[in-house]
């Protein structure tokens, strides 16, 4: 699934191409996918027709596209276009002339006749929805069904030490702490895998034995990589994972621990190891990232 890097990269190209556009037109080809718009496909059409986008936004690994008033009637705003890529898809702009891709599931046209928006998904587990706007957990507004969603390392108003609290009060292990959207959010496998690495901790390190500094550690090591693979257009294993003009990123090149198995570690040579979590996969170094030893409990205190 696409995480905070990919997103926003995505983000970025959206409000390059739509901010300030009508919406003439939107097609919805394949029933899933707006299975998430509960009334249904004709009511998210009805609803976008006339609409201009005047935003693209983003927290963690979601983004929305926030839409005015429309053209008839009272100002009424507060409305938000969600965006599910779950694992396949895709916000491709493309000239009009331009073929159908085979998995186009939606279809955006503007009224100023420019670029298409196309929402393409092979495996249909994504989706778009339209919401009203909340007042939000972490502060803002967001799209109702996110709302609950905590800033990330990259928001300018992420608060730090409040994150590494919060990641310390979990009672967890440390990699499912980071993967919790609730507590810190745009963190998934892949760059929760690399900021371990770099801080050199094990991801099933105790977050009550975290200390504060290695919290802060951990933390400002995602958002070191994170950045570094938002630079590089974010990380494709496959052709899934593109920009909205259907470029790849490269940061795979740069992975230090995520898929390196059998690899030597970068700083001490030791083979990665990859051990399984959570129906995913866990990369390690086996001497840059010690294991955790088990608390013995005594006999008595049984």
């Amino acid at each position: 699934m696409p995480e905070l890097p990919e997103v926003e990269v995505v983000r970025r190209g959206l409000a390059a191409h739509l901010l300030d556009r009508k919406i003439a037109q939107v097609e919805v080809a394949h029933p899933r996918a707006v299975r998430r718009h509960g009334e249904g496909d004709a009511d998210f059409v009805g609803r976008l027709i006339g609409r201009t986008v005047t935003g693209a936004s983003r927290r963690g690994k979601y983004m929305w596209l926030e839409l005015d008033g429309g053209a008839d009637g009272p100002f009424v705003g507060g409305d938000a276009v969600l965006a599910h890529l779950g694992m396949s898809g895709q916000m491709l702009v493309a000239e009009a002339a331009v073929p159908d891709e085979k998995h186009l599931r939606i279809r955006f046209r503007f009224a100023d006749d420019g670029p298409e928006l196309r929402f393409v998904d092979q495996r249909t587990f994504g989706g778009m929805s339209v919401h009203a706007l909340v007042p939000a957990t972490g502060g803002g507004l967001l799209p109702g069904p996110i709302a609950h969603i905590a800033r990330d390392p990259m928001d300018p108003l992420f608060d730090l030490d409040a994150a590494v609290a919060g990641i310390r009060r979990r009672r967890t292990e440390l990699k499912r702490a980071l993967l919790d959207q609730t507590v810190v959010s745009g963190i998934g496998n892949i760059y929760a895998d690399e900021a371990l690495w770099l801080a050199r901790l094990h991801p099933l390190r105790p977050t009550a034995a975290l200390t504060r500094a290695q919290g802060r550690t951990v933390l400002t090591a995602a958002t070191e990589v994170m950045n570094a693979a938002l630079g590089a257009g974010g990380t494709s294993f496959d052709a899934l994972y593109v920009n909205v003009n259907g470029a790849s990123g490269y940061f795979d090149r740069s992975l230090n621990a995520y898929g390196q198995e059998e690899r030597p570690c970068r700083r001490c040579g030791t083979p990665i190891r990859r051990d399984p979590f959570m129906n995913r996969s866990s990369y390690t170094c086996p001497r840059c990232q010690p294991r955790p030893r088990r608390r013995r409990v005594n006999a008595g205190a049984r």
